[in-house]
């Protein structure tokens, strides 16, 4: 299951609530560019899910097509890929739109040994590090902020505060954010560089809240399969859930282990998250970057479909929308694409619409012929 991290594809009915009614990732950045021509992802029956400038609709699809609406309660990408491995958020994580309380972090100042936070606001990581990060070298206090999202984020800089340090104050954090103050995530965001020219590093991590119920991933490891994870998606998951699980630097890197593990035999299941759409271009409304990461990626997709061996299923979907051309830096609540192709499948049906993203858990738990008690519906029937 290849996870294109922002990719959404049009507002769902409630988005107003949220603040997305405008909000369509693939069809307004296309526009936004003159159009933007995906072949490969044209062949699966891209174009197909939902029309935009630059690929035209396959009139043979080479894979089973539709679209997907979140039934949880958020638009984040813990509630994405909750939802995507068959856990349906039933209500919204906390958000601090306004900072966090200050006895919060009062406590993790002395738990950690620092003399305080700057920031604790809500802000684009880039503009706050920029903004901040020269104070921060001077006092050594670490800068904490959040998002739209139910995020806490804490950025220092590697030479003030060492990954080791800086973890270690995350996971403080996250065992303080508990009741009212559980936040879906506690995220590391160290980054480097001089005043003027500061860079977030790769060393990022994720602490997530355990989903209240048993993952797809989760059951199958427990049973004894292969499980392999491709990116930060155990960090995403919290919970035990693969056998390996390498995180990496960017997309480049991605693909290249998601090859590589492909090439082995010995595994069941991959969940392979690609995040730079998300993290690198949707977060900075860098519409042209976003477009660009996306014709890279069809690209490599040529190169991939031809190594998928016969019996593999591969699913391309994405766990929410983070459109770049709206004013907003934050994710959006959208409809994700659905693509589900293998070799022997020459040409696709229309999934149509799907009401939870858990229609992929039970489609591929019904593959594995494994017994698991998922929410959602299989489309498997449409795949053989």
């Amino acid at each position: 299951m290849l996870v294109l991290d922002g990719l959404g594809v049009g507002a769902m009915p409630d988005a107003a609530a949220w603040g997305d009614a405008d909000a369509a990732t693939l069809q307004n950045t296309a526009c936004a560019v003159g159009g933007i021509n995906l072949p490969t992802l044209g062949r699966l029956g891209l174009a197909n899910i939902v029309a935009f400038e630059g690929t035209q609709p396959s009139s043979t699809p080479m894979a089973a097509h539709g679209r997907m609406q979140i039934a949880g309660c958020g638009k984040d990408t813990t509630t994405g890929h909750w939802e995507l491995m068959g856990v349906i958020l039933p209500q919204r994580f906390p958000c601090f739109p306004h900072g966090f309380p200050q006895e919060l972090l009062d406590e993790l100042a002395k738990q950690t040994g620092v003399e305080g936070f700057l920031g604790n606001v809500a802000a684009s990581g880039t503009e706050i590090i920029a903004r901040l990060g020269e104070k921060h070298l001077r006092t050594h206090k670490p800068i904490v902020y959040t998002s739209a999202d139910s995020v806490l984020q804490i950025a220092a800089h590697v030479d003030i505060l060492p990954l080791e340090r800086l973890y270690a104050m995350c996971e403080a954090a996250r065992r303080l954010m508990t009741g009212d103050l559980a936040v879906c995530r506690v995220i590391a965001r160290p980054f480097a560089g001089e005043a003027g020219k500061f860079y977030r590093t790769a060393g990022r991590r994720d602490w997530s809240l355990p989903p209240p119920g048993l993952l797809l991933p989760q059951a199958l490891h427990q049973a004894g399969m292969i499980t392999i994870g491709v990116g930060k998606v155990d960090d995403i998951l919290a919970v035990p859930a693969f056998d390996r699980c390498t995180h990496t630097a960017g997309d480049a890197e991605g693909m290249k282990l998601i090859e590589k593990e492909l090439a082995k035999t010995d595994w069941s299941f991959m969940l392979a998250n690609l995040n730079d759409l998300d993290t690198m271009f949707g977060h900075r409304n860098n519409v042209q970057g976003f477009a660009e990461a996306l014709l890279q990626i069809d690209a490599w997709l040529a190169t991939l479909l031809p190594m998928i061996a016969a019996g593999t299923l591969l699913i391309v979907t994405a766990d929410h929308g983070n459109d770049p051309t709206t004013v907003s830096t934050d994710h959006c609540r959208e409809y994700v694409p659905l693509l589900a192709w293998h070799p022997e499948l020459k040409m696709g049906a229309n999934l149509g619409t799907r009401k939870t993203l858990s229609d992929v858990t039970a489609t591929v738990a019904d593959w594995l012929q494994f017994d698991y008690q998922y929410r959602g519906t299989s489309f498997v029937e449409a795949l053989i």
